[in-house]
């Protein structure tokens, strides 16, 4: 039936129909898990620990080896990533709080949507505009991966804060990945693999927490969500690139929300209760984003690279050169 070829033409689809899959069902038929039980419940409900399992793949596959300018060029992107995100989010916390507003904006689903790059479109950019060296970069930028970036900067944002024991905790899972990838590339391979896999699953818990009837006047929020994220994050990547000598490519290509930020406002919920109420809206915002951003950004890179090429500087030759 070529269900997943079909999928696959969707930005995110594998986040996404899984998602709304589960909030169709915790809308129609709430009482599901407590009815049914056993697996299907802990599914239902159990969204957090497959998301733990998830960043433990994740970090598998980071390498502590990088040269320096792939170092140079992944820190100089990464630190623009969430220094914008943590800006906005400082921001909006002066006008929002822990509250929501617009439809259900709030502080965690803005730096949630800004602080993570969707590496797969990333990757893709940078195969057809980009240099192997700026596509390497992404090994460094992953570190964006999970929830403690967006814990800390809701921390600056003077909102309600987080024990060390929870911050350590939602990294963890990351570090010990990363450890366990780079002392055997065999343990990188088999985990690896993995990551992939789990995101519908996590996905479907998630949606299984949301219910469509409290959140369906967020979708017009998303879209701008999402437009902002490639707009505001997009401009700032765009001068970081050039300073550090790119032409640009890599800064715009980085200027999109990863399908995995999805489940970073449940995971931040998990910490901090007091972000419990305002979760499942970010969630749903969040997964707005990845879908608008992976949309408009290949867009706009293609648009600047058509640019560069009329002006001489043809990008997919000097990318093969390299």
């Amino acid at each position: 039936m070529k269900i997943k070829a079909t999928l696959d033409r969707i930005p995110g689809s594998m986040m996404l129909f899984p998602l709304l899959v589960g909030a169709t069902l915790n809308t129609l038929f709430p009482g599901t898990p407590t009815f049914f039980g056993s697996f299907t419940g802990a599914l239902w409900t159990g969204a957090l620990p497959i998301l733990a399992v998830f960043f433990f793949c994740m970090g598998s596959t980071l390498s502590f080896k990088a040269t320096p300018y792939i170092m140079k060029k992944g820190g100089v992107l990464l630190i623009t990533k969430i220094g914008v995100a943590a800006i906005v989010g400082i921001i909006a916390a002066q006008f929002i709080g822990n509250g929501m507003v617009l439809g259900g904006l709030s502080v965690l689903a803005i730096v949630a949507a800004m602080n993570d790059t969707n590496g797969g479109m990333y990757m893709a950019l940078m195969g057809q505009f980009g240099k192997p060296e700026d596509a390497g970069a992404y090994s460094i930028m992953s570190l964006e991966s999970g929830p403690f970036l967006t814990m800390l900067t809701l921390g600056a944002a003077g909102l309600a804060g987080f024990p060390w024991q929870a911050m350590v905790g939602a990294v963890l899972p990351l570090v010990l990945g990363m450890v366990a990838g780079n002392l055997d590339k065999d343990l990188r391979e088999f985990f690896g693999k993995a990551g992939p896999v789990l995101i519908p699953f996590f996905a479907f818990g998630l949606g299984c927490g949301l219910d469509f009837k409290k959140v369906a006047a967020s979708g017009l929020t998303g879209i701008l969500l999402g437009v902002a994220v490639v707009v505001v994050t997009g401009t700032a990547l765009f001068f970081a690139d050039r300073l550090t000598g790119g032409n640009g490519i890599a800064g715009l290509s980085a200027a999109t929300t990863a399908g995995n930020a999805a489940g970073v406002p449940a995971a931040v919920a998990a910490a901090n209760p007091a972000y419990a109420e305002v979760a499942g809206s970010a969630t749903i915002m969040v997964a707005a984003s990845v879908i608008v951003s992976a949309i408009l950004c290949p867009i706009v890179v293609a648009w600047y690279a058509n640019r560069l090429q009329k002006k001489g500087k043809l990008i997919l030759q000097e990318r093969q050169a390299s």
